[in-house]
């Protein structure tokens, strides 16, 4: 299978089990899950899928030689993800708007019953194995360290913004070395650390992102509680999804209007003093490691102001939304 990557290129991909995962219907669902949640009315020419990173970070873990069962890992990492992808934290209570982790606390289950163990029995693997994130200290890594997931969504997201032109100055200074991921200098470090953060600013936690999961989450979940769809249908598609709530919008004022502010046909403003809702976003910042006079150092004990951003932009981003209407 020939596929070309918009951070890697060119790379043709033979591995057997590798094949039949890419191939299965849950894998492919993923090309009708943006990645973003609702991109285009908020970020026009910027959509893009959960499919597209799932096989990123795959290209990205067999780049750096991480064994298969790992590479399995990260190519099947984000195969739970609902209709809408973190917008479903806005509909669901066993989400969270400031955690962002709907996805993780339902992903066990949802591969358990999925066709995935079967392939990978099929190819002698172990599924409780590649299940286990503690086996896999480059796929996964809690924030604000660097893991395959948090590398490769970041570059990605930075050449669909056109922050970057591509990803190879930052993948050709990086390393895994000792089952990190680890920068070849402080200066390839700090440079990263500081688009990751622009990234978080601008689009992750930014104002236009808190309007779409708001807008969103309000959309899906009045179309829930009016039984317009079922909770079964969030595990669909997005454009399914929005086809079956589109034959109420003409019926129901409520629905229409929330649809229009989901589309971002309404105008808005945040404002503390006078607000219809608040809505948190999950805030994200790194702190890469990196070779410094012979050592291995974070960007922090290199630059200690850096820990105290670390510090402000761990904490999640709250916003208080007033609509025109």
């Amino acid at each position: 299978m020939k596929y070309t990557d918009r951070v890697y290129g060119n790379f043709e991909i033979i591995e057997p089990v590798i094949l039949e995962l890419i191939n299965s219907p849950t894998l492919q669902r993923l090309k009708e899950i943006d990645q973003a949640g609702y991109s285009e009315p908020h970020f026009p020419g910027t959509a893009h899928s959960r499919f597209e990173h799932s096989i990123g970070d795959y290209l990205l873990l067999k780049i750096y030689g991480a064994p298969i069962e790992e590479q399995i890992a990260g190519l099947i990492h984000d195969v739970s993800h609902s209709a809408f992808s973190h917008c479903i934290d806005y509909v669901l209570d066993a989400g969270s708007e400031k955690e962002h982790n709907h996805q993780d606390n339902v992903f066990d289950d949802y591969v358990r019953k999925s066709e995935i163990p079967e392939i990978l029995k099929k190819h002698n693997l172990d599924l409780d194995y590649i299940l286990d994130d503690k086996n896999f200290p480059l796929k996964e890594n809690d924030l604000p360290d660097l893991c395959s997931d948090r590398i490769d969504y970041s570059l990605r997201t930075a050449i669909v913004f056109k922050e970057i032109e591509n990803g190879k100055f930052f993948t050709d200074n990086l390393i895994a070395k000792k089952e990190k991921w680890i920068f070849k200098d402080f200066e390839s470090a700090k440079k990263y650390a500081e688009l990751f953060l622009k990234l978080n600013t601008n689009y992750y936690a930014g104002l236009p992102s808190a309007v779409m999961f708001r807008t969103v989450g309000d959309y899906l979940r009045y179309a829930l509680s009016k039984g317009y769809i079922s909770e079964t249908d969030l595990y669909t598609t997005d454009k399914i999804v929005l086809s079956k709530i589109e034959p109420h919008i003409h019926n129901d004022p409520k629905l229409k209007l929330l649809f229009e502010r989901m589309n971002n046909k309404i105008g808005f403003r945040n404002d503390p003093t006078n607000y219809d809702g608040k809505v948190f976003c999950k805030s994200r910042v790194v702190d890469p490691l990196c070779l410094h006079k012979g050592e291995i150092k974070r960007v922090s004990e290199i630059e200690p102001s850096w820990s105290d951003m670390i510090t402000q932009e761990s904490k999640p981003k709250e916003y208080f939304l007033k609509f025109d209407r």
